[in-house]
């Protein structure tokens, strides 16, 4: 088995019994700056500070591969209505200053078992930097 890393609880694994991992990761961040006019001159620009970092990134769930979807996208909708904060970790990187929280996910639902149970979907999970004040 090899942990690619983990959101919290929820661990992006491969195993020759389970594959859940993550997909088409983006980190980004920016800076903000004020401007300030002056008279007869030219405007002036201040660096005032950065905004928190996003991070977002597709999760594939799939019965094929060992995981249950139902499972996995009711602790990431747990996370985001709790608004509770969680570490990200992938490879031996921590990514970002502190803490991140899910802003908001978007599922993919894709196959359905003869019963109606989710069998595959694809969750789309934007993060948000949480900063310790």
């Amino acid at each position: 088995m090899a942990q690619i890393g983990c959101l919290g609880d929820i661990v992006f694994l491969v195993s020759s019994k389970k594959v859940e991992t993550i997909d088409k990761a983006v980190w980004s961040g920016s800076a903000r700056y004020g401007t300030h006019q002056r008279v007869a001159s030219d405007t002036l620009t201040e660096f005032t500070g950065t905004d928190p970092d996003a991070f977002s990134f597709d999760l594939v769930l799939s019965s094929y591969f060992g995981t249950d979807p139902s499972s996995e996208i009711s602790r990431l909708v747990s996370y985001e209505r709790n608004g509770q904060t969680v570490p990200l970790v992938i490879g031996d990187r921590t990514y970002g200053r502190y803490r991140w929280t899910i802003e908001k996910h978007n599922i993919k639902m894709e196959v359905y078992d003869k019963h109606g149970k989710l069998f595959s979907a694809t969750v789309s999970v934007d993060l948000l930097e949480y900063l310790r004040s």
